[in-house]
């Protein structure tokens, strides 16, 4: 099924070409595939986020536990700490790599592998992932083509080969196929759920999909680099720079 739906995707993206551009929009420079990535954009937030990952997450919310969901979350977590500790040290944030690592081992210890938030507890502060990716960019690596994929939503060549090495890291790289589509699929439930109050800010832009990619292209530069990057940048919504409308696609499993 998932097979057939990307190709059909793909032949989509490909037959629309540029025409799927506004008309007298000029092309970004970062999107050279936007044909191809509206078509995406119309399979993800069309068809698959209101009549899958939308009412899925929901549901979860509603009527999984709230200290099951809670341990669940922690746990999965915990699995990306030391892949954080590493980013972190790459873009010489000591203090900010010695709380993964801190964060880490102490709720692998005591907090049942990490089912429980012991650090937090402890007034250990939890800073948000740092991945590969962001410190690619530190360095002034670009962030590369735009790309909208089907089922997953927004990425870049850069974020997908940090996703790449991120997932070299132990424990991260002892995952199993599996368990890692159980850990996004957890992960994109979430965050989808989240972010139900925030669907009208998208939903009312004049070109959603331009709104979300440069929210998405805003928040990574952001990661990266900083407050440096917002100064350089045109604004945009603050609610859409840690989280904006089109992660939630990440949920559809």
């Amino acid at each position: 099924m998932w097979k057939r739906l990307c190709l059909m995707a793909l032949v989509l993206g490909l037959v629309s070409g540029c025409a799927s551009r506004p008309p007298g929009a000029e092309p970004h420079p970062d999107d050279p595939l936007e044909g191809f990535n509206r078509a995406m954009w119309t399979v993800n937030y069309d068809y698959l986020d209101p009549y899958v990952a939308r009412p899925v997450s929901i549901a979860y919310v509603d009527y999984v536990p709230s200290p099951m969901r809670t341990g669940i979350s922690n746990f999965l977590g915990n699995l990306e700490e030391p892949a954080s500790f590493l980013n972190s040290l790459l873009m010489l944030e000591g203090e900010k790599a010695a709380t993964h690592f801190n964060r880490f081992w102490i709720n692998t210890l005591f907090g049942l592998g990490g089912l429980i938030d012991i650090a937090s507890d402890a007034n250990i502060q939890q800073y948000d992932q740092r991945e590969f990716g962001d410190a690619m960019g530190h360095y002034d690596v670009g962030t590369g083509a735009y790309i909208m994929l089907p089922g997953y939503g927004p990425t870049s060549v850069r974020e997908g080969a940090g996703e790449v090495v991120d997932g070299l890291y132990p424990p991260l790289a002892l995952l199993t196929l599996p368990q890692s589509a159980l850990k996004w699929m957890f992960d994109g439930m979430e965050s989808r759920a989240a972010l139900v109050s925030q669907e009208s800010q998208l939903d009312n832009s004049p070109d959603p999909y331009a709104f979300a990619r440069e929210a998405y292209l805003q928040n990574r530069r952001y990661r990266a680099k900083g407050d440096a990057a917002l100064e350089q940048q045109p604004a945009l919504d603050d609610e859409f720079l840690d989280d904006f409308i089109i992660d939630d696609i990440d949920a559809a499993p």
